[in-house]
């Protein structure tokens, strides 16, 4: 009974899997000196070739056919030759320490001062102008600076700052997160965008308690403009009667001017027809745009450089 407890536990997925990470542990350090063996066929020369102590290296291939629990070398004093188990397991190693190499090239490329990579996010909003226009001054000093853009609603966008997959995002509302860091940089004003054959059109400003009657076009729940909606409709004394809901702000355009409802949404790049947009004297309808980070994240040089950049514009983020 005891000796079938113990045979349990050996093949148990947990045990296998941390045996198999403690033997990739050990393995990891002694392959490039198995290469190294390998490609000579001689293990002074190898020595040498590497800058490693000779008995350094011989003591390497002793505990790698141990862990293995294989020959890869037949020896000869000094000289060695690979085993047919050798041969085969020098064609896997070449390949992992090919691939190791390939990824430490493109590390060091994306951190590279002047020709690194960028992973920045930002709002479906800030894509058609307010992003080409910061690239291109930010281009200016840096022009061989690669961006990676991801365009994105602000909760996701925060959730790829976490994962690592971001390294900065421009978003609303400045995230308030022991985790992140955000950095306010610019405000831009909200209209109510009604139908061009609407009641309200003829008009160039207004209350947004006079539109409490409306029915409303929204982003969906989970982006800030939706939830600076839903608080704007709050303090003007009611709750949206909301027809449709969607995840990009010319899509609401489009169905207000199909006579579907009105929007709070910040101006468009290009006017559009259709649509009338009225300035909302109150209440006081703004959203801010910051940019944000993850807290205690370590900066390549080319992040550190747009980060600055960024922070630079505070108060004339967006274009006029």
């Amino acid at each position: 009974m005891v000796h079938q407890q113990r045979s349990e536990a050996h093949l148990s997925p947990s045990s296998d899997t941390e045996d198999s990470a403690h033997m990739s542990r050990l393995l990891a350090p002694r392959l490039a000196y198995f290469a190294g063996v390998a490609r000579t066929e001689h293990v002074t020369r190898a020595a040498q070739e590497m800058q490693v102590p000779q008995s350094t290296l011989s003591r390497a291939m002793v505990r790698l056919e141990q862990d293995l629990g294989v020959d890869l070398f037949a020896r000869r004093g000094r000289t060695v030759s690979l085993t047919a188990a050798g041969r085969t397991f020098l064609s896997s190693v070449e390949r992992a320490l090919a691939e190791i190499e390939r990824a430490a090239d493109e590390v060091r490329a994306d951190a590279d001062p002047a020709t690194g990579k960028v992973a920045f996010g930002f709002l479906h909003t800030m894509g058609s102008e307010t992003v080409p226009g910061l690239i291109r001054a930010f281009r200016a000093d840096h022009p061989r600076v690669r961006f990676s853009l991801v365009q994105n609603y602000g909760e996701a966008m925060l959730e790829r700052l976490r994962s690592g997959e971001l390294d900065l995002c421009l978003t609303s509302p400045v995230p308030d997160a022991p985790d992140l860091v955000g950095h306010r940089l610019d405000e831009q004003k909200l209209r109510l965008v009604v139908p061009a054959d609407h009641r309200l059109a003829a008009r160039k400003r207004i209350r947004l308690a006079e539109a409490a009657d409306e029915t409303f076009v929204t982003l969906e729940p989970g982006y800030g403009m939706r939830r600076i909606t839903d608080d704007l409709c709050q303090e003007a004394g009611f709750k949206p009667r909301i027809a449709f809901e969607g995840e990009e702000a010319e899509t609401l355009r489009g169905l207000v001017a199909a006579g579907l409802g009105v929007a709070l949404l910040p101006p468009p790049a290009v006017a559009r027809p259709g649509v009338v947009e009225l300035t909302v004297t109150a209440p006081r309808a703004v959203r801010e745009i910051g940019v944000a980070w993850l807290d205690g994240h370590p900066d390549t040089p080319p992040v550190a450089a747009f980060k600055k950049f960024l922070l630079s514009r505070r108060g004339h983020l967006l274009p006029d």
